[in-house]
């Protein structure tokens, strides 16, 4: 595909563009043994997504996508099944892989395409009290029908035996947080089983992008979760420029890579403190909330919103400051601080040392991403594996994998450190250069397109992928947010953990609601 640049100016020279997937067609039958290959290939799933597409004389056809993707070099395949809108239905690669798994559930509630010999092919998105054969992503769904009768009861797995209770908690939490039940089953203060009920308020954030144009998109993927505003807002301009071929100036991406890390460290910073808190510490936290103000005042200066909102836009990005490096010394300086007055604490040490261990085994099984994988050596990192082109950061070398608190809680003072460092050598890139605003209309590809966009959030690596009509307009817009993969995560590391650590263990994994109830 050609590609037309969106800027102009002295600093405006596009770069490479990020590599677009290779598409393949292939038929259900086909699919366990492509999706084999790849996987024994060393690439992962991505992504898996329901799709419906019109045709001629009215009636729609059914899809499945599968993305994909590998590093070293960066890859990325899509796998297209069409499929029989009487009887949509695919061979369940649940065996193959967990994510994909869960991505089938998720488009069986959504689209009603069946995952075949699926080994627990229960509802994961749509809650028991949604009535049967009703699936909010199709054209016909109409309007969200009355709950009906409850087509359960949910299959809590039982645990049973001498002095085995059980503990609810949630879903309507005391914080400001969205809803989540939790069901422990416990043995005196020992856990024995947490099972994580999620999707409370299923939102239909994807369908809220279709038929808008991509430049209105980007203010809908600031808000998916609203501590990631530039990770979704990066992921999904990244997957328009694929779709529609606009070629992206090198400043654009150095500040897009400028502005990840600033919301890395804001987003760290807070962590450090709250797991202090959590083991009663509360002095440090209120430092760390001290930090937290200060970085959210920097990313005022630097795009006018204290959470980054508003800079990156299709075909470039641009902020109306750069930060001060000496500014942010002094704040790396004061989280470093933060961190060693914790570590030098021996109730500190002793609570997060050996607290819900996640093994490298349990984390490359579940498919775990960005810090929590990386907690437990995996080398996981979207700006590693899949990087902005012209921008290159030096992987963090991590002092602890051990995959426990104390494992988590290193590896974000250790991503603080280098967020610091890796936006005073983009600020030094960019030699003042602010970036260049948007210009006018985006290009209508004359066709329907697709693209997407892979981006290191500070939780981890989000994925965007979009499909547009010959005018441009989305129709179909995919969404991963790094929760989906590492909300179940949270329960295995939990075993053998007593109920007390379980707010400390569950601020270690910091996942999203919102970014996970799409």
């Amino acid at each position: 595909m050609t590609t037309s640049s969106l800027a102009s100016g002295d600093n405006a020279a596009p770069v490479a563009p990020v590599p677009s997937a290779e598409r393949r067609v292939i038929t259900p039958a086909e699919l366990p043994g492509q999706a084999a290959k790849l996987l024994d290939a060393g690439f992962r799933v991505a992504l898996a997504a329901g799709h419906e597409d019109d045709q001629p004389g009215g009636r729609s056809r059914l899809r499945a996508v599968y993305l994909f993707t590998a590093a070293s070099p960066d890859r990325r395949v899509e796998l297209h099944v069409p499929l029989d809108r009487g009887r949509p239905a695919v061979p369940s690669l649940a065996a193959l892989s967990f994510p994909a798994g869960r991505f089938e559930r998720e488009m069986h509630d959504l689209y009603g395409i069946a995952p075949a010999d699926h080994p627990r092919p229960a509802r994961l998105v749509r809650h028991f009290h949604w009535p049967k054969g009703w699936h909010p992503m199709l054209s016909d769904a109409g309007e969200p029908p009355g709950f009906g009768e409850v087509d359960g009861p949910y299959p809590f797995r039982t645990v049973e035996g001498p002095g085995v209770y059980e503990i609810p908690v949630g879903p309507v939490h005391a914080g400001m947080i969205g809803p989540g039940h939790f069901r422990f089953s416990v043995v005196g203060e020992t856990i024995l089983n947490l099972k994580a009920r999620l999707w409370f308020t299923h939102r239909g954030v994807e369908k809220l992008f279709a038929r808008r144009a991509p430049t209105a998109g980007v203010e809908l993927a600031e808000r998916v979760s609203g501590d990631t505003a530039v990770g979704h807002a990066v992921a999904f301009c990244l997957a328009v420029e694929d779709a529609l071929g606009i070629a992206v100036p090198g400043d654009g991406y150095l500040i897009r890579a400028l502005l990840l890390e600033l919301e890395r460290l804001y987003n760290h910073a807070a962590d450090i403190g709250m797991l202090c808190n959590d083991v009663g510490h509360s002095i440090l936290n209120i430092h760390a909330g001290r930090i937290r103000e200060r970085l959210l005042r920097v990313n005022d200066a630097v795009t006018g919103h204290r959470l980054l909102r508003g800079a990156v836009f299709p075909g470039g990005a641009a902020v109306l400051a750069l930060p001060d490096p000496a500014e942010l010394a002094a704040v790396g300086a004061d989280i470093a601080e933060v961190a060693a007055l914790a570590l030098g604490h021996s109730v500190v040490l002793d609570r997060f040392t050996g607290t819900a261990v996640l093994s490298a085994e349990q984390a490359a099984g579940l498919g775990t991403l960005g810090c929590v994988a990386r907690a437990s050596g995996l080398r996981t990192d979207a700006r590693h594996d899949h990087p902005l082109p012209g921008v290159t950061v030096a992987r963090t070398a991590h002092s602890r994998t051990e995959g426990d608190v104390l494992s988590r809680f290193i590896v974000r003072v250790e991503e603080a450190a280098a967020s610091v460092r890796d936006i005073t050598g983009l600020v030094a890139r960019l030699d003042g250069r602010l970036g260049t605003a948007p210009a006018g209309d985006l290009p209508a590809p004359g066709g329907p397109r697709s693209g997407m966009g892979l981006a290191e959030g500070w939780r981890g690596t989000i994925a965007h992928r979009i499909e547009v009509d010959g005018a441009g307009t989305l129709t179909r817009v995919k969404i991963v947010d790094p929760s989906f993969f590492n909300w179940p995560a949270l329960p295995v590391a939990l075993a053998a953990t007593i109920v007390p650590d379980f707010p400390l263990v569950n601020k270690s994994f910091n996942l999203s609601y919102a970014g996970n109830d799409l």
